[in-house]
């Protein structure tokens, strides 16, 4: 059988969807499925076909204001010409998703929204309410909507009257092995880690706010948009010297800093699923994330902790402080393998097909 995976971005962009996309893909190859993934490359520096671990590859070029909408019409065009058993199209919040729906003849499309509700920053968050009526029909013409949590599928069910029967959750999953026997980095100074994009609505600002008041060290992997903001605030501060900026780290590296935080962070205003605060919990590490949705279904396991609002910084460093001192343990809630998400989306398309 043959799936078209459509995204904004592939690996090797950085992300919870690229991640998402990448991890199943190649597992999907593993279990004997024909998958192109096709995408947008609005910088043009990376390769327009490629294959990576079994995975074909096809990008094209993208209008895509401050990292954004992904606009690509030549997505339409390419699937309209070329046959697929299955078309399984990823992000309400992107154009891609619209063009696949528009492409869809006679094939059977799956949706994985990653929705929230909300863009990601003031203007973005304007379109969001005329570009609606194009995610409901996007939304209507799949045959199956695949939700990464259950908040997600409850916020779906709710915005635009989807029937239960539609809808399905499969959580995102981690590679639970990889997180086996990773030998953590030596510490001088307690460290607090932030993993994802730096946009404005992940938060990372508060804790910058924290860090005069807080002995601590600030580990940010990450880039995006709102990085200069954020290394402007951090030097009126005179915290420059307490944040590590970390734009990018090879993946077992990346599992080490995991392991090695005091506390990981994540106050998003808004997330999907939060697949970053998973792989810190996998790691052992306490998490202070945000009272939001999704991010509140990761509060079965006593290794993470809320913060009813971020914005404030006294009750944050408090929380930090104490959740600095907690012991390393296992967590114990509900995380998923990837093996079992692909699963599990398998069973999805042979119900569908």
């Amino acid at each position: 059988m043959k799936i078209a995976q459509v995204c904004p971005r592939y690996h090797p962009d950085i992300g919870g969807v690229e991640t998402h996309v990448k991890e199943l893909s190649e597992r999907l190859v593993k279990n004997g499925w024909d998958v192109e993934v096709i995408c947008t490359n609005p910088s043009g520096k990376l390769q327009k076909k490629d294959k990576v671990n079994g995975v074909k590859i096809t990008r094209f070029r993208s209008i895509a204001p401050n990292d954004a909408f992904f606009f690509a019409p030549q997505i339409y065009s390419y699937l309209i010409n070329r046959e697929y058993d299955i078309i399984h199209t990823h992000n309400y919040h992107a154009f891609p998703a619209l063009f696949c729906a528009l492409a869809k003849k006679d094939r059977k499309l799956v949706f994985t929204p990653h929705y929230h509700g909300a863009g990601h920053s003031f203007i973005r968050n304007q379109l969001h309410k005329p570009y609606r009526p194009l995610g409901a029909r996007i939304l209507k013409k799949s045959d199956k909507i695949v939700c990464v949590s259950q908040f997600e599928l409850n916020l779906i069910k709710e915005n635009f009257n989807i029937p239960a029967s539609k809808l399905t959750h499969i959580p995102n999953g981690i590679n639970l092995d990889e997180f086996k026997d990773v030998k953590p980095i030596e510490r001088k100074n307690k460290t607090i880690l932030f993993v994802g994009r730096l946009e404005k609505y992940k938060g990372v600002q508060y804790v910058i706010q924290a860090l005069p008041l807080l002995e601590h060290r600030l580990e940010i992997v990450g880039k995006g948009p709102y990085e200069q903001k954020l290394k402007k605030m951090a030097n009126n501060l005179g915290t420059s010297k307490k944040i590590d900026w970390i734009r990018g780290l090879p993946r077992h590296e990346l599992l080490q800093h995991y392991k090695s935080a005091d506390v990981f962070v994540m106050l998003s205003e808004h997330e999907a699923y939060g697949i970053t605060v998973a792989e810190a919990l996998a790691s052992g590490t306490p998490c202070i994330i945000s009272d939001i949705g999704s991010l509140i279904e990761f509060m079965d396991n006593k290794m993470c902790f809320e913060v009813k609002s971020p914005t404030n910084v006294n009750d944050l460093i408090k929380t930090i402080k104490r959740v600095a001192t907690i012991k390393r343990g296992k967590y114990g809630g509900n995380l998923v393998d990837w093996d079992n998400v692909t699963e599990r989306l398998i069973d999805v398309y042979e119900e569908i097909r």
